[in-house]
């Protein structure tokens, strides 16, 4: 769908959940002297301003990263980023993942970032130094895997603004899985009230042995908005992701 533009959603809780988690990962592979590869499927414009009218508009980033960054550990690879994107491009910036990850990694990393909508793409094109493809973002990867180097991480984040993206997601990851059994996968997903997500989440673990399913509940961001939480499904996680997955439960708890 080409409706869809995060500006209005930017450093909500969902935003926060998936991106302390992806920022650790990250963090943790760049431990090792060795190349990895990143690639993301609906990569959005990278850079946010959060007090675009948008932002404005539905209070998410006031319910979400402003009330959550002090009550993450202060030296969080999160953190870290968004201090160095306020730095450089004022209080009210805001990274998306592409722009987390391009700060995390090193040169000898790759980046390739997917965006079908015509200005997102655009506006990522103009902020982002990794490979910018203008496609559909599963056909990307499946095009790309396994990739070189081998070692490395994919995020998915779809809008799921179309019912049929639970499904499809479902059958993509062990399908991703099985060209690149050794790569982290990442799939964000959002807690709905009719539970929608719940088949899906438990056909990829059933798949996907030792896959790591991982969720946060919170009160909808005001009357009417029908996110009640956010969820991530991890194929190969990292050691030590389980414990950060763990200090999330206990800040989200605390809000």
């Amino acid at each position: 769908m080409l409706s869809y533009q995060h500006g209005y959603h930017a450093g909500n809780l969902a935003d926060v959940h998936k991106h302390a988690l992806l920022a650790w990962a990250l963090d943790y592979l760049t431990q090792k002297d060795k190349p990895l590869s990143y690639i993301e499927t609906h990569a959005g414009r990278g850079l946010y301003d959060l007090a675009a009218p948008e932002a404005l508009k539905t209070g998410e980033a006031a319910a979400g990263i402003a009330r959550m960054a002090p009550l993450l550990p202060p030296a969080h690879p999160y953190l870290r980023v968004l201090e160095q994107m306020r730095a450089a491009h004022g209080e009210n910036a805001y990274p998306g993942s592409p722009l987390i990850a391009e700060h995390l990694l090193r040169d000898t990393d790759t980046i390739h970032l997917a965006e079908l909508h015509p200005a997102e793409h655009a506006a990522l094109s103009s902020v982002s130094g990794g490979r910018v493809h203008r496609t559909d973002g599963l056909t990307l990867a499946q095009s790309l895997l396994p990739p070189t180097p081998r070692r490395g991480l994919l995020l998915i984040d779809p809008s799921y603004e179309v019912k049929d993206d639970y499904a499809t997601m479902a059958k993509a990851l062990p399908h991703l899985h099985g060209k690149w059994n050794v790569g982290i996968l990442m799939l964000w997903y959002p807690l709905l009230p009719d539970g929608r997500h719940r088949p899906m989440a438990r056909a990829i673990t059933d798949a996907i042995p030792g896959t790591l399913r991982h969720e946060v509940g919170f009160a909808p961001a005001r009357p009417g908005h029908g996110m009640q939480g956010s969820g991530m499904v991890v194929v190969n996680p990292p050691w030590g992701m389980a414990a950060q997955a763990a200090m999330l439960d206990r800040l989200f708890k605390r809000l």
